[in-house]
């Protein structure tokens, strides 16, 4: 179920299970509860995206698993309508109707778990475990020169978050994702660190260094999860394979 998973403290070098959960799941280990078990295809055995004309009963499956193991009730695992934009909304309870169209979501609730979904784009999640304050955020490209990341950072902080941590997920790698030269210059203006040469020699844009750039200049701790989806097996890509599943980036603050 999860490709990355860790628990830790709100003090740096200390191990304080509780506190905080957050992880990556992987595009493995179907749902127990269901009972068409599914290992391979285009969705694979964990798909958590329901817009990508999967079977919705198998996608809400995963979900609930994912719940369980988050040891959430369903409807306190909150989704977003992600839409590649830079708008961020603070969240205290289960939606009531459709989730907003944002790509980042803020709750100080610790009976809620925030999720972010992708399959190339940066999942990235933060987190104050001091205060009690997460957060999950969707950052493609788009996002990550429009600032997503920093507008995140800003409403986290509105709501009592001082001393950030950063998870950072797996993510299409600089090698991999190649582009026409006028965008990689454009990126090159936000983030220089996102400046990158694919395979072949042709520009390209590291995103996940790009964000990774923005979180350090604004004093975030940051983990940054190995991994390229579009090489590895264990992870869904849409530049590998364009009709395939989504995993995500989960986060829950644990009350103490």
């Amino acid at each position: 179920m999860f490709y990355w998973r860790s628990v830790p403290s709100g003090e740096p070098g200390q191990e304080a299970p509780g506190e905080l959960d957050w992880g990556f799941t992987s595009a493995e280990h179907p749902a127990k509860d269901c009972q068409q078990i599914r290992t391979d295809g285009d969705f694979g055995a964990f798909n958590l995206g329901g817009h990508v004309g999967d079977d919705p009963v198998l996608v809400e499956a995963n979900r609930r698993a994912l719940a369980t193991e988050l040891d959430v009730p369903r409807d306190r695992l909150l989704f977003m309508a992600q839409c590649h934009g830079v708008e961020v909304a603070r969240v205290e309870e289960p939606w009531r109707g459709d989730p907003p169209a944002v790509d980042g979501i803020v709750t100080t609730n610790p009976d809620l778990a925030l999720a972010v979904l992708v399959a190339d784009c940066v999942p990235v999640l933060l987190a104050d475990a001091n205060v009690g304050v997460v957060a999950a955020v969707h950052a493609g490209r788009p996002g990550m020169l429009g600032g997503i990341v920093p507008a995140a950072l800003e409403v986290m902080r509105g709501s009592g978050a001082r001393h950030i941590r950063a998870a950072v997920g797996p993510s299409v790698c600089g090698r991999c994702y190649e582009v026409p030269e006028q965008l990689r210059d454009a990126a090159a203006k936000v983030s220089p660190a996102s400046v990158a040469v694919s395979w072949t020699g042709t520009p390209a844009i590291d995103v996940a260094a790009g964000v990774v750039e923005q979180l350090v200049a604004r004093g975030v701790a940051v983990t940054w999860v190995p991994g390229c989806t579009r090489e590895s097996p264990h992870l869904y890509s849409y530049r590998r394979q364009a009709r395939t599943g989504r995993f995500a980036g989960v986060v829950r603050g644990v009350r103490r």
